[in-house]
């Protein structure tokens, strides 16, 4: 039997074809990536732009990373879980861009099997760990200024290490799962993925077998994780704002907005996106390419910036490691 038999009977018989029968056809060794829709005549102009945004985003949070770690006063919770995020942004932004480059500028859109399951797999684990640890730091928060007296008991050192662990573990099964499911599928047909990157339901689109499980999996456990931290974090700022409402200091409240504007402003930019494709349907095919590229070049070269620009500290943090930096080139 050849391809084009089994193509030919797809009616009852083919759904009788176990996985062993149809990996005795050829299967896809590599696939081929179409790229950004409606870019003809313009790839050099994005090439552009999305270069600077990458050298943006590793410039900037291997800034932050090196800031927090050179000054001994940001060695506390809030910025041991923004060193986290920095090096989150950094591979999120790595799993698609530098292909997306590749692509743009050489035409280089042939991407190989196992390459394919790598950015399946980084893409879900990062985005996973990302919206986990968008939780704890808002938990973070709210025990910062809900229990001020208990909070060095309630993060210490351990309790912020086991959630920072948690995130990753939790992730790495999440993503480990949904790509296992994802490349048992045999894929024996077209090879061309209607994408700029490899992704669970660009990829299924193309297996030559029942993808309903998958389908249904991927789609639960995708929505379903950024829902839990999103009501999550909703329900830490309820109480912080409760708490930010009792306070008589006004330097109280200002110090306790300040605190929270920075991390509220980047979980907006994470999960407004997801948030639009999802509650427009109508709109979601028309969405979810921009929001893709928002999400993954854009908004992790946002982060180090909005945390920058609103932290004192950080932005205290950085002019000593310059200005250190400045010194020693100096006395040689």
């Amino acid at each position: 039997m050849d391809l084009e038999s089994l193509e030919s009977n797809s009616g009852s018989s083919d759904k009788n074809l176990t996985f062993t029968e149809i990996r005795n056809h050829t299967l896809v060794k590599e696939f081929i990536l179409l790229g950004i829709p409606r870019t003809q005549g313009q790839e050099v102009v994005l090439f552009v732009v999305f270069f600077i945004f990458y050298a943006c985003t590793l410039l900037g949070n291997l800034l932050i990373l090196l800031a927090v770690v050179s000054d001994s006063c940001l060695h506390t919770p809030m910025y041991f879980f923004l060193c986290n995020l920095s090096v989150l942004d950094i591979g999120f932004s790595s799993v698609s861009t530098p292909k997306m480059l590749a692509n743009l500028l050489v035409k280089s859109r042939v991407i190989s099997l196992d390459g394919c399951m790598s950015q399946v797999f980084f893409y879900h684990f990062l985005g996973c760990t990302e919206s986990l640890l968008y939780t704890v730091m808002a938990y973070d928060r709210f025990a910062a200024i809900c229990h001020p007296l208990r909070y060095a008991i309630i993060m210490n050192r351990r309790a912020c290490a086991l959630l920072v662990a948690g995130t990753w573990a939790i992730s790495s099964f999440h993503a480990t799962s949904l790509t296992t499911l994802t490349f048992q599928l045999p894929y024996c047909g077209s090879n061309e993925i209607d994408y700029f990157f490899c992704d669970i339901f660009p990829v299924v689109k193309l297996a030559c077998s029942n993808t309903l499980v998958i389908e249904t999996v991927s789609f639960t456990n995708i929505g379903l994780i950024p829902m839990i931290c999103f009501l999550l974090i909703v329900c830490s700022y309820l109480r912080i704002v409760t708490a930010v409402l009792k306070m008589r200091s006004a330097e109280g409240r200002h110090k306790a907005a300040s605190t929270c504007a920075s991390h509220l402003s980047v979980v907006t930019l994470f999960f407004g996106p997801c948030a639009l494709v999802y509650t427009q349907p109508s709109l979601s095919e028309v969405l979810v390419t921009p929001v893709q590229i928002f999400a993954s070049v854009i908004t992790p070269m946002l982060n180090p910036t909005i945390y920058t620009l609103r932290n004192k500290d950080v932005k205290g943090a950085l002019k000593k490691l310059v200005g250190g930096q400045i010194v020693s080139e100096g006395g040689h």
